[in-house]
């Protein structure tokens, strides 16, 4: 975690309270980032579950979340248990499209532009090197905002497990872990440790960790 991060949980200070759509009426709480900010690896989800709705925090909470620290886990970038509710993460960023969960629903498109400013300054201040859009939503919107390629030629029953070229960054689509089969995580999980062993870093003036 960054010599100056004083916070894993939300730790840009965003707000707290935040009504720019109508999934502020649905919540029961608003879910933002959480992680280091000095991380190498942004992970997007689409929207936070049920369970991380309960804990505060990205992929925890529940089954999906505990597969997803698992493969954080194996890949050093999660020093406590994938049951944990408050993970010790280092050099990995968890967040998601949107902030607010509806209960009976996924968000719609307007509820994730509405959400946008929150992810588009999460990207800015971490400057990651690898994007991991979780689960073919978060991939489809990464692809149309963040890479030079159309959004079309993305899928993820193709790039699932690959690295692809980003503006100023690499993107890893990793398919959600409350759909994937174990065959499918342990697949991420060997492709991703290649890729950590790999000169991975970009030439954009990142400060050294």
């Amino acid at each position: 975690m960054d010599a100056e991060q004083r916070s894993r949980s939300n730790p840009f200070g965003m707000d707290e309270d935040c009504r720019n759509c109508d999934l502020c009426e649905r919540r029961e709480r608003v879910v933002h980032g959480y992680g280091d900010v000095g991380a190498d690896f942004l992970f997007v989800g689409e929207a936070p579950s049920e369970g991380a709705e309960r804990t505060g925090i990205p992929f925890t909470g529940d089954e999906r979340g505990e597969r997803f620290q698992h493969a954080l886990g194996l890949l050093g970038l999660n020093n406590s248990l994938p049951t944990s509710e408050q993970p010790e993460l280092e050099n990995a960023y968890l967040t998601n499209l949107t902030r607010c969960r509806h209960p009976e629903r996924d968000p719609e498109q307007g509820e994730i532009d509405r959400c946008e400013p929150f992810l588009n300054a999460e990207i800015r201040m971490i400057n990651p090197e690898i994007i991991v859009p979780v689960g073919a939503a978060a991939l489809a919107e990464i692809a149309v905002e963040y890479t030079t390629t159309p959004a079309e030629e993305f899928s993820m029953d193709d790039h699932h497990a690959t690295t692809n070229r980003g503006r100023g960054f690499a993107l890893v689509p990793m398919r959600d872990p409350g759909e994937a089969t174990d065959g499918e995580l342990r697949e991420f999980v060997s492709h991703f440790e290649s890729l950590m062993e790999s000169d991975y870093r970009q030439t954009k003036g990142r400060r050294k960790r």
